[in-house]
């Protein structure tokens, strides 16, 4: 198997909701395991999301986990989600989706670089930058 890089993403109890949310963005795959099934007696702390790992047709892979009680959780601190191509189609349906609820810091629309780009922060406090490439210079 090739290298690949994803991001993983924390939740305070949410991880469920946001990897089904994103799963209704991006379709594809979501395989979800909760700390009950690995051991945990609590009937609170077992349902949440110890793993979960959404892979989508299109090559994206999205991996989540609940954090236990006590720990920190600073969600949208220092990353970002990037998705990028030339399809606008395909970008721009993921954009409608993901902006849904979101706090929309750049909307959606050409840039000076000539791309179309926008950003927002999800329902559930993840940055999201979609860029949709331009024609070429030529």
């Amino acid at each position: 198997m090739p290298s690949r890089l994803n991001p993983y993403i924390s939740f305070d109890g949410t991880a469920r909701e946001a990897m089904e949310f994103y799963r209704s963005v991006f379709g594809g795959t979501l395989v979800v395991n909760t700390f009950g099934e690995y051991g945990v007696e609590d009937p609170e702390q077992g349902k949440r999301v110890m793993h979960a790992m959404l892979e989508t047709d299109g090559g994206y892979t999205i991996m989540a986990a609940d954090t236990m009680p006590g720990m920190p959780h600073n969600p949208g601190d220092s990353v970002s989600v990037s998705l990028s191509g030339d399809d606008t189609e395909e970008l721009r349906g993921y954009w409608a989706k993901l902006a849904e609820g979101a706090q929309v810091a750049t909307p959606l629309e050409k840039q000076v670089w000539g791309d179309e780009f926008g950003a927002c922060t999800d329902r559930f406090g993840v940055s999201w930058m979609v860029n949709i490439a331009g024609a070429a210079a030529g």
